[in-house]
């Protein structure tokens, strides 16, 4: 299976934007290689603006770049561009519904041996509380080059999560990518597993095992948290009575419990959501962190065969 990572389909968008819409500028701070957006800093080095270890005033530049007419996207760490400058974008850029695009990498505790201080695990969650701010979390690399292109065509500022680690190419050229508008990946009717980022691969493969046991799972790739898809999130309530939501981050606050809103206000069903349980991150490989941290398509498995019984 093809492995690419989402950092490098966010890097292949840029150089796409780049070459169709000179109002299309991209700032980092000091991290052009790790986030990819160095390749387009070869090509378009007027473009481009290195701000330093300077993320408070990377986020101030955006914005005026935005408000100028410019279509402005930031490259950085999601433990950064997040966490560290969360007034600068609350204040800058949801305020003022400024046009930036956060392309933050490096989250989730896939960024492996980094540790808990480099593993954005709690992005979602503070990104999604913000007025005007769009949530998006591609499972693969060209899904994040297809969210990199919609997200320089709506105006307003965009946050696009995405990882490090290699991922299994999952989605198709040809497959339509729309903003808000959740994937159906396989047909199921017994349960459905709604997943985002790399937990989606993992969701696909928790689905084969158990359609094996004869329980056949509805797997969602839900890469919008903000605007939510609350059409398929509801159909899939009434339609096989049990859900599960998948992620790379805290539970609380992130898209389980976006999806876990839409439920219990229109179709409560039992639900349980996997993620990280309150507690951070440490050092280590991506898959031994995964396996410590429940994230694998076993804790998947397993997590459905419980919430049949609940049915």
């Amino acid at each position: 299976m093809e492995l690419e990572s989402t950092r490098d389909g966010y890097g292949e968008g840029l150089l796409k934007l780049g070459r169709e819409n000179k109002r299309v500028v991209v700032l980092t701070a000091d991290l052009g290689e790790s986030t990819r957006s160095h390749w387009f800093q070869k090509e378009f080095p007027e473009r481009f603006f290195q701000m330093g270890i300077a993320e408070a005033d990377m986020i101030g530049t955006a914005a005026g770049l935005a408000l100028s007419g410019k279509i402005a996207f930031v490259s950085d760490f999601g433990v950064f561009v997040t966490g560290r400058v969360w007034d600068q974008l609350r204040v800058s850029i949801a305020y003022n519904n400024a046009n930036v695009k956060i392309g933050s990498t490096h989250c989730g505790i896939t960024v492996g041996a980094d540790g808990a201080t480099h593993q954005a695990i709690e992005d979602i969650a503070l990104m999604r509380v913000l007025p005007n701010f769009t949530v998006i979390v591609p499972a693969d690399a060209i899904e994040a080059t297809k969210a990199t292109i919609a997200a320089s065509k709506i105006n307003g500022p965009v946050y696009i999560r995405l990882g490090r680690a290699s991922l299994p190419i999952i989605t198709k050229e040809t497959a339509e990518f729309a903003i808000g508008k959740a994937e159906l990946l396989k047909e199921g009717k017994d349960l459905t597993v709604i997943a985002c980022g790399i937990m989606v691969h993992q969701s696909l493969e928790a689905a084969n095992v158990l359609e094996k046991k004869g329980i056949f799972a509805r797997v969602i790739n839900l890469h919008t948290i903000k605007p939510i898809d609350r059409e398929i999130i509801i159909n899939a309530a009434k339609e096989t009575g049990a859900i599960i939501t998948a992620e790379e981050h805290q539970v609380m606050g992130g898209m389980g419990s976006a999806v876990a809103e839409v439920v219990m206000e229109n179709c409560p069903v039992p639900m349980k959501r996997i993620g990280i349980l309150d507690s951070f991150g440490q050092s280590g490989k991506p898959e031994e962190l995964m396996r410590e941290y429940h994230l694998t398509a076993d804790d998947i498995v397993k997590e459905a065969q419980n919430i049949l019984k609940r049915k």
